[in-house]
């Protein structure tokens, strides 16, 4: 085996930090590693004195190392051992030997399929047949022609894996430009908009400034409508100290705060770095370098080393939190992608095309005529949206022509066209300077006309304006005293019909009284004749009555056993078995009825409220035409008393 060679590791170069670390010596560390401790700085100007009795600490110090070679979290390649081989032997391990840390190592997909390839290639080998053998020679030949054109197979196969890898870069690296690209473009946007909304802010505090002036103008012009200048009282503004004598405005050209430098304190001390440095040396040392006394922690455990009743709780709710805030930070856990190979469904097959099986030759020639029929139909489409196209894009095909002519005869056609439109526009210029010429004459005519007109025009409107005004204050005054006139009409005919109303008040209260004493007259007399009725009907009824029962008695003193028997059964037959018969004919009469009585419930429900509407409209036209009528109804109970007399 040839000598393997190995890069220089440069322990003692720039590779050092990858093979020596700090020994960890807990005698010499007096603090827990998770413990930093500030370093004390020292201050510029706080220089310590040449006799101090205590040494001046280095802010840097050298520390002893350690080397060994040996793997640890320092150390990248992991140590290899020297090895023997055995004579007439090639362990399998050492095709391996290319392979080295960083570089293959540890091994992946692509290894381990390295790996099972040169095994298969060492068995294939093993399989050939010898050199010698001249009759397997063709075999031989065979064998080695299909291995190598699987080999270039597996090496096609790799480059379109590394082309597909490079494809999918390509797609990572332009999709991310395009994000970057529309990030960018947002960016600007927003920008854009940031800079729009701070001009529109400015311009609405510029409107809202401009508003409030004009509001404080209009309010000081309302103030003083007339328009009177007013004198200056001194002593109101000095009374109100919310005047302009106390707090004057800016506006109006006042700046309280000018010549506000003179107040400032200025100080050597306060102003200078020589002054500052002074002021430091004269602070005490506990200001400039405090001393803070750490607190004691607060004993919470027994001498037995158990937690106190008051420190339970706490400990209790201090795991609970802590158990309640790991749950809320747990986060579930994403599938983890597969290591090795992965099976690819594949794709279902794509149903077969149906096909129609002609029966005859016709149809066959239907068919092509059918086929070819479309297919001229296709055509004339595409020609259709050719020839739109082109009417649509007629000016740009013109004007691509005109851009692109090469043609000596169309140069020429263009170059006259050229200068007719060149003399064309000439003729226009001057034509529209005489055009302006005399519309400005016009113009100056016209204007000294209208100054004149319109100068006759305002005087008549001042005139016109005066003259209404007068007549205005005509058709006012006229109204005034129309208003005055029906006033005084209205309140005429409100006494007379006041004077009326009590009038036929008066009238209907001695009607009142006059059928008062009537109905009570007639009261007395009714009560009088229904007495004197009723005393002389129970004296002649007590008169038969005794008639009756004298003839009663003899009859009973006369009657025999058989006489009284004759007449209760008389009483029984001629009384109680017709009312039994009654009865029972009436109960049958009404289960007969019954259904008729249920169709005319149902007809008079159904016709009720129409008759209780016309009803009630009756009534409202009879009780307007009672109140239409008042003498008619006074009339109507005049009569009353004689009706009931009668």
């Amino acid at each position: 085996m040839p000598k393997e060679e190995y890069e220089d590791p440069e322990v003692s170069g720039r590779n050092r930090y990858k093979f020596f670390d700090r020994p960890f010596l807990p005698f010499l560390q007096h603090m827990p590693l998770n413990v930093v401790l500030a370093t004390s700085k020292l201050e510029i100007f706080a220089f310590p004195p040449e006799t101090s009795k205590y040494a001046v600490i280095p802010l840097k110090c050298t520390v002893g190392t350690q080397t060994d070679y040996r793997d640890a979290d320092v150390q990248t390649d992991p140590y290899s051992p020297e090895y023997v081989v055995c004579q007439d032997t090639i362990p399998e391990l050492l095709t391996l030997a290319t392979l080295t840390w960083g570089r293959g190592l540890p091994a992946g997909q692509a290894e381990v399929e390295m790996i099972e390839r040169a095994r298969e290639k060492r068995a294939w080998e093993g399989s050939l047949p010898p050199l010698s053998d001249i009759f397997h020679f063709e075999k031989r030949r065979e064998m080695m022609n299909a291995m190598e054109r699987k080999e270039w197979a597996f090496r096609e196969g790799e480059i379109e894996k590394l082309q597909d890898l490079r494809l999918e870069v390509l797609k990572q690296l332009l999709r991310r430009r395009e994000e970057n690209q529309n990030e960018l473009d947002t960016r600007h946007l927003n920008d854009q908009w940031c800079r729009l909304q701070e001009a529109k802010e400015a311009k609405m505090v510029q409107i809202q400034h401009t508003h409030v002036s004009n509001i404080r103008k209009l309010m000081r012009r309302g103030k003083n409508v007339e328009g009177k200048l007013q004198r200056r009282d001194i002593i109101k503004e000095y009374a109100d100290f919310a005047s302009q004598v106390y707090g004057p405005l800016s506006r109006l050209g006042r700046f309280p705060d000018n010549n506000s430098e003179d107040f400032v304190v200025r100080n050597h001390y306060l102003n200078t770095y020589e002054g500052l440095v002074e002021l430091e040396a004269c602070l005490p040392d506990f200001v400039t370098q405090p001393r803070i006394i750490p607190p004691k922690p607060r004993v919470i455990t027994t001498k037995a080393g158990f937690l106190k009743r008051t420190a339970r709780m706490d400990y209790e709710l201090a795991e609970v939190h802590k158990a309640v805030m790991d749950k809320k930070k747990k986060v579930l856990e994403g599938k983890k992608s597969l290591r090795f190979l992965q099976k690819n469904p594949l794709p279902k097959p794509r149903l077969p095309t149906p096909t129609l099986e002609m029966s005859s030759y016709e149809e066959g020639e239907i068919e092509m005529a059918v086929i070819y029929l479309q297919k001229l139909l296709r055509g004339r489409v595409v020609q259709n949206m050719m020839f739109e196209g082109k009417e649509k894009r007629l000016e740009l095909i013109l004007e691509l022509r005109t851009s692109h002519a090469l043609q000596e005869d169309d140069k020429l056609v263009k170059k006259a066209e050229k200068q007719v439109t060149l003399a064309l526009q000439r003729q226009r210029n001057l034509h529209e300077e005489k055009v302006s010429v005399i519309e400005n004459h016009l113009g100056d005519l016209e204007g000294r006309v209208l100054a004149d007109m319109f100068d006759f025009l305002s005087k008549e409107l001042v005139r016109l304006q005066e003259e209404r005004r007068i007549h205005a204050f005509a058709m006012l005054a006229e109204r005034q005293r129309r208003m005055r006139e029906a006033e005084e009409s209205g309140r005429r005919q409100v006494e007379q019909r006041r004077i009326q109303q009590e009038d036929q008040i008066f009238m209907e209260v001695i009607k009142v009284h006059q059928s008062t004493v009537t109905s009570y007259l007639e009261d007395i007399i009714l009560n009088t004749e229904e007495s004197t009725a009723e005393e002389q009907a129970r004296a002649e009824i007590e008169k038969i009555a005794d008639e009756i029962n004298d003839i009663a008695y003899e009859m009973e003193n006369r009657r025999t056993y058989l006489q009284s028997e004759e007449i209760v059964a008389e009483l029984v037959y001629s009384f109680l078995i017709p009312e039994v018969q009654k009865d029972f004919v009436k109960e049958k009469v009404r289960n007969a009825q019954r259904k008729h009585i249920l169709a005319a419930h149902d007809i008079i429900h159904t016709y009720t409220e129409a008759v209780i509407h016309k009803n009630a409209r009756a009534e409202e036209r009879r009780k307007k035409r009672e109140e239409s009528e008042p003498d008619k109804a006074s009339v109507s109970e005049d009569q009353t008393p004689g009706k009931e007399k009668s």
